[in-house]
This record gives C-alpha cells, structure tokens and sequence, in this order.
C-alpha cells in the first residue's frame, strides 16, 4: 500500500503538470506573433478533434471482426450536424447533441 506521503506529492505533481501544459504555451505564444499559415491551420484544430471524437464513437470495435455502427449515436448525430452546419455555435451544438441522445436512448 502506497504512502498517503507519497500519493499527495502525486497529485500535487500531476496537477502541476496538467496546469503549466495548459497555461504555458498562452503565456509563450503572448510574447511571439505567429505567422498568419500557422494561425490559419490551428483554426482547423478543433474541428479536427470534434470529428475524430464523432467518427469514433459512431462504431463498436470487436476484435477479429468488421466495427459495427453505433444506430443510436448515428440517428442522433443528425440534428447534432444539423445544428452545426447552420448555426455553428459550440454550446447549442453540445446541448441538441445531448438532448438527442438522450431521447434515442429514451426510445430504445
């Protein structure tokens, strides 16, 4: 069992860690223009992200076997990319994602 000492100094670590990964490179990139590409292809960043995040979980892997589709998130991605298409605001985006979900597995 491991020390409450030595857990503590862990956490605390972690959190260190987590914290100046996040507030650094704001502090960095506030001393340092970027070049108007870069700027340009971190903007696609997170769109990236939410598509990787969208497309994996639009299946279920099994191994030794083709991934099956996932119905319940693909129907309520519908109105999800619906909203997301036409008023590209995040939040609106998570709440009908949310709702939508919640009303597929309501259904099922």
């Amino acid at each position: 069992m491991p020390s409450t000492k030595f857990v503590l100094w862990t956490l605390i670590a972690c959190g260190l860690v987590t914290w100046l990964s996040r507030i650094l490179p704001f502090v960095l990139l506030k001393k340092f223009n970027l070049p108007a590409k870069v700027v340009e292809f971190l903007s696609f960043v997170p769109i990236t992200i939410m598509a990787a995040l969208w497309f994996e979980n639009l299946f279920h892997q099994n191994l030794g076997h083709l991934p099956t589709i996932d119905y319940a998130n693909l129907i309520a991605s519908v109105p999800t990319v619906l909203t997301a298409i036409l008023t590209k605001k995040l939040l609106l985006i998570v709440i009908v994602g949310i709702i939508s979900l919640a009303l597929v597995r309501l259904a099922i």
